[in-house]
């Protein structure tokens, strides 16, 4: 795997919690349900940050502002969102930990659409990130802060899942997408044509260069924290492509025209 590494990312994202409230690190605000005390039993969050810097790629942290089953945010939401509690009791100050602690230089925010940017508190979190935080003159952040944001605010645009405008935007952007044409997590009844290609990945991966885009690639690992050999060959087939043609991808800009109008498939 260091090989892909290698190849393919200036940047890694790793999900620290996803819609299910689960989290890979202590979670202050997660008792019993964090990597630490079930499951591995180790901070996830904290020692992959630190093999992922360590090969010179910045470090990002998905961070999913509602959970499916928590009760205090279900009770938040049967009241029309007029009650906060669930961002005293566990978003605003695990934010906060997951700043503090491990100072990633992304912070990929989603699970934002039930509710409106002032019910997630949004501004004065960002107020506090770019103006209080430890990372506040390093960090990034996405469009995913409430109703109303997505493809408005941030530091980069995602706009949507597997984004392509297919023209030069006036904003950083991002395409986040997944080998798996049906799932951003792993499975086991997957069929081969369920998962993109090579050629595909390429030519995604060319289209969003020729807009101006970056290209965030989900991988869905096993329940143990394996990359399946499917994921690993498209990964390694792409990284080819890139250890070639890498000045043509990272250090290019757009042109004015981002693709040919006779041939559109050249991009």
């Amino acid at each position: 795997m260091c090989k892909i590494f290698f190849y393919l990312f200036r940047y890694f994202v790793l999900t620290s919690k996803h819609h299910e409230g689960f989290t890979l690190f202590p979670s202050n605000y997660s008792w019993n349900w964090n990597s630490v005390d079930v499951g591995p039993h180790m901070d996830m969050v904290g020692q992959l940050a630190q093999s992922i810097r360590d090969e010179g790629i910045k470090f990002g942290l998905y961070y999913s502002l509602f959970e499916w089953f928590n009760p205090i945010y279900l009770k938040d939401k049967s009241s029309l969102f007029s009650s906060q509690d669930y961002l005293k009791v566990k978003v605003n100050p695990e934010l906060e930990e997951i700043i503090t602690r491990y100072k990633p230089e992304v912070l990929w925010s989603d699970g934002d659409w039930e509710a409106s940017y002032q019910y997630w508190n949004s501004t004065q979190f960002l107020a506090w990130l770019y103006n209080s935080s430890p990372v506040k003159d390093t960090i990034v952040t996405n469009d995913r802060w409430g109703v109303g944001a997505m493809c408005k605010h941030g530091d980069f645009l995602t706009c949507s899942d597997r984004f392509s405008p297919g023209v030069l935007l006036n904003k950083k952007w991002e395409s986040c997408m997944t080998i798996d044409k049906e799932s951003w997590g792993y499975r086991r009844l997957a069929r081969l044509d369920d998962y993109l290609k090579v050629d595909d990945l390429i030519e995604i991966l060319v289209k969003t260069i020729s807009c101006g885009g970056n290209l965030l690639l989900n991988v869905g690992p096993t329940h143990d924290g394996r990359i399946t050999p499917i994921f690993e060959e498209r990964l390694l087939g792409l990284g080819k492509f890139i250890d070639v043609n890498e000045e043509a991808i990272f250090g290019t800009k757009p042109w004015i025209f981002q693709n040919d109008t006779k041939t559109p498939d050249i991009w």
